[in-house]
């Protein structure tokens, strides 16, 4: 955003946010920055995926402040990463490493490794709990007990699995791909350009608003895009990343583990027809990647389906137009270019007031 707010009036605006003060401690209760972490779990997911940075106490602390509005969350969590020096760089990521906590399949019923459910409100029967309006800290730590004796312990989050892609790949079923090992654009720090790369478009689709994502790859579903995908494999867990040696500038062999994140990653697949030779077709997959911070399953799956609209060369819809789905999909470009029509316009306005005085009194 190239707007600024316009000096003057500082009073009212010291008022303003002392009023703002007033409305969120104006019930007695604050909410601890430790509770909203631990408790509002999905919302801290978003929030980190959506502001790109991975810091799950400073995003309870911008939720607090905020108010529990994730746009404004974001921003907050986007400003305070900008102060933040970058020191290094990860090593590549093997996601097939992860340590998975769920992972499904609708593509397929019995997978190498099996279904695993893990934490999700897909199960659930989606009625408000009365329980929850009287729960004390005591009952939660009660019922942990029972749950830990019950599985002995704390669960620890299973090893890797294959991914089922893979098995589609050695049966030929894939649509090929021309390999790219070229160094991933940052659009973090060079301007976004048209036409842009593919690790362009998958940076900021995982930046991108959970709303505009899902919205976005919801309309290619509806039929303005992506025929129906189908998810090969869905998975939530932890994945560990490694730095080089900053010393040696070496790769993998002399790395530094400097601890793991939870990740949601999908792959949807798409049937699409290959051209043969003399003329003649077949139908094989195309797969579209989703990945962000967190469980984060909607996004990732809508995020998937745009990236295989995107990579499409048919252009026929909104949803498979770089130009129209990357801009629109920032949260804060997106939040603060509509915010910002709050902001004195008395300039602007009253010119187009002038035009229409003299129009009017040119017709009389």
């Amino acid at each position: 955003m190239a707007y600024v707010a316009v000096r003057g009036g500082t009073q009212a605006i010291e008022a303003s946010i002392e009023k703002l003060t007033y409305e969120r401690l104006r019930t007695g209760r604050v909410p601890d920055v430790w509770a909203i972490r631990g408790g509002m779990r999905a919302l801290v997911d978003q929030v980190m995926s959506e502001a790109s940075l991975h810091d799950e106490t400073v995003t309870a602390a911008a939720i607090k402040q905020a108010e529990g509005s994730p746009e404004e969350a974001v921003f907050l969590m986007r400003a305070f990463r900008s102060t933040l020096p970058r020191k290094h760089y990860s090593l590549e990521v093997d996601t097939g490493l992860m340590f998975v906590e769920r992972r499904i399949s609708s593509s397929f019923k019995d997978i190498p490794g099996g279904q695993i459910l893990g934490a999700s409100c897909d199960y659930t029967h989606r009625l408000i709990d009365g329980d929850l309006f009287g729960e004390t800290e005591g009952d939660a730590a009660e019922w942990l007990s029972r749950y830990l004796a019950k599985t002995d312990g704390e669960c620890v989050p299973l090893s890797s699995f294959p991914k089922v892609i893979g098995h589609l790949r050695k049966l030929g079923f894939m649509k090929e791909v021309k390999p790219d090992d070229g160094e991933p654009r940052d659009v973090t720090k060079t301007v976004l350009e048209f036409p842009s790369v593919r690790s362009e478009r998958l940076q900021i689709l995982t930046r991108g608003q959970t709303g505009a994502v899902t919205a976005l790859g919801y309309a290619a579903l509806r039929g303005y895009g992506v025929l129906h995908p189908t998810v090969a494999e869905l998975r939530v867990g932890r994945l560990p990343v490694f730095i080089p040696d900053p010393f040696s500038g070496t790769g993998d062999e002399d790395s530094y583990y400097i601890g793991d994140i939870r990740i949601t990653e999908v792959e949807t697949l798409v049937p699409v027809p290959v051209p043969l030779p003399e003329g003649r077709s077949e139908i094989r997959f195309d797969m579209g990647y989703g990945i962000c911070f967190g469980q984060n399953e909607t996004k990732a799956i809508a995020m998937s389906i745009l990236d295989q609209c995107l990579e499409s060369e048919d252009k026929r819809y909104p949803t498979q137009d770089e130009e129209f789905v990357l801009p629109h999909v920032d949260s804060v470009e997106a939040t603060g270019f509509i915010s910002h029509l709050k902001l004195p316009h008395y300039v602007t306005f009253q010119s187009k007031l002038d035009s229409l005085r003299r129009v009017k009194e040119s017709d009389e």
